[in-house]
């Protein structure tokens, strides 16, 4: 399953479900096929997925200063997309959200 974000506010998002799962979880969603992000809601799910941003950055500086001790012979998880590039077009979407308040839905 894939999500496609739809807000009056911005273009349509498309993103694919582990990802599309991991943020509404983040936002204090249940990943569901349908839903709806309220305007009220918008400033606090931009807070969330910011704090959520820092802490895996904090996470990540922490568990690199162990990695970087050890010699490694392939590249590993320095390739992965990070959150915050995952999270970006989201929380760009919810900001025009909140700028012209107008929600965002999915699966509709």
């Amino acid at each position: 399953m894939m999500y496609t974000f739809k807000c009056k506010a911005a273009g349509d998002l498309i993103m694919a479900q582990a990802d599309g799962d991991q943020l509404l979880q983040i936002i204090g969603k249940a990943p569901a096929a349908e839903g709806i992000i309220e305007v009220a809601a918008v400033s606090a799910a931009i807070q969330a997925l910011e704090n959520a941003v820092d802490r895996g950055q904090a996470n990540h500086q922490q568990a690199g200063r162990l990695v970087s001790a050890q010699p490694r012979d392939t590249p590993a998880e320095d390739e992965a997309v990070e959150l915050h590039q995952r999270i970006w077009p989201l929380v760009e979407m919810l900001k025009r959200a909140r700028d012209q308040r107008e929600v965002i839905v999915w699966g509709v």
